[in-house]
């Protein structure tokens, strides 16, 4: 990966909440590959994997905190002494928030106010904290373009621009250093390809390795901005380790800015494993946005992000990664 900082990072010690999860985890390898002073992990283990943790035990500097941000005591001690918290913890998925929107809200609504809050009060230098595309709802127009969102589809995009306002009024009532990051479609190594809500690169490697059906919503022409995890990463530690103050209080795209069918990925994925395995099509989903791309130009100019991995080198490195499991 990259080097996405020129700051001596070894006299700070940095909070990373849901640091067993799939963009928790590269994260918190980014951090201590390049010599944070500190490295905490808080995560309660119900959608992040111990085995993704587990990589990171040979490090002096890493610690590992189990508990929930649902528990503000938990998120008070998950901040002492520490200087830039990145916020990841989160239930994911829009179908997941659309059966049950209750833990949705609980976990990404109550926990964020927690960490937010324990946050200010330790003082730290500045909060990182995962958004989403989902915030743009039903809103027509492409590229997205932070300023313009439409009505919210799902419970999950509820949550997320629940997050934005309350970090927005941190920011301006305690003058918070935060930063949001609406991620557009992430993937990689590590993404759990298990479970009823797992991401789509991963079901759809997995399937086809498995010669196991293979599902898309819908006719497949839907398009995303499929974003891999090393360009997530950077956004964080710019977010973190940001000097301009215009930056801060503000939500950001983190994208490459192109778009791919479903299509187009379920083929590309076929060609890298050399299989011939077909798609079984099916009814869309509810609550998903039909077609999904990013103007990253309010990141680029005020965190000074610029994606370094492209969609195609980012589907290769994940599709080995699977392949060598």
């Amino acid at each position: 990966m990259s080097v996405f900082h020129n700051k001596d990072i070894s006299g700070f010690s940095f909070l990373v909440t849901g640091g067993a999860g799939f963009i928790g985890s590269h994260i918190v390898e980014y951090l201590l590959t390049n010599g944070a002073g500190k490295v905490r992990v808080l995560d309660n283990l119900a959608t992040g994997s111990i085995d993704n943790v587990n990589l990171f035990q040979s490090y002096p500097q890493y610690e590992f905190m189990e508990g929930d941000i649902r528990d503000a005591t938990t998120c008070d001690k998950a901040c002492e002494g520490i200087d830039y918290v990145t916020h990841q913890a989160a239930l994911g998925s829009v179908p997941r928030s659309v059966k049950d929107p209750v833990t949705s809200n609980d976990v990404n609504v109550g926990g964020f106010v927690n960490m937010i809050t324990a946050a200010k009060n330790a003082g730290v230098k500045a909060f990182v904290y995962a958004s989403s595309s989902s915030v743009y709802g039903d809103e027509p127009n492409l590229p997205k373009r932070e300023d313009r969102t439409g009505n919210l589809l799902s419970p999950y995009a509820v949550t997320k621009m629940t997050n934005e306002l309350y970090a927005n009024v941190f920011h301006k009532l305690y003058n918070m250093n935060v930063v949001g990051l609406r991620y557009f479609n992430i993937f990689g190594p590590r993404q759990d390809p298990n479970g009823p809500y797992a991401a789509v690169i991963p079901l759809f490697v997995s399937g086809i390795m498995a010669k196991t059906p293979v599902y898309i919503n819908g006719d497949g022409i839907q398009t995303r901005d499929f974003t891999y995890v090393a360009n997530a990463v950077q956004a964080n530690i710019k977010g973190m380790l940001c000097e301009n103050p215009e930056a801060f209080g503000k939500a950001y795209n983190i994208a490459v800015g192109f778009n791919f069918s479903v299509n187009f990925l379920y083929e590309s994925i076929r060609d890298m494993l050399g299989a011939t395995h077909e798609a079984t099509y099916r009814e869309p989903r509810a609550g998903d946005i039909h077609d999904s791309l990013a103007n990253i130009s309010r990141a680029q100019t005020l965190l000074g992000y610029h994606p370094t991995t492209e969609f195609l080198d980012g589907l290769k490195i994940t599709v080995d990664f699977f392949k060598s499991k």
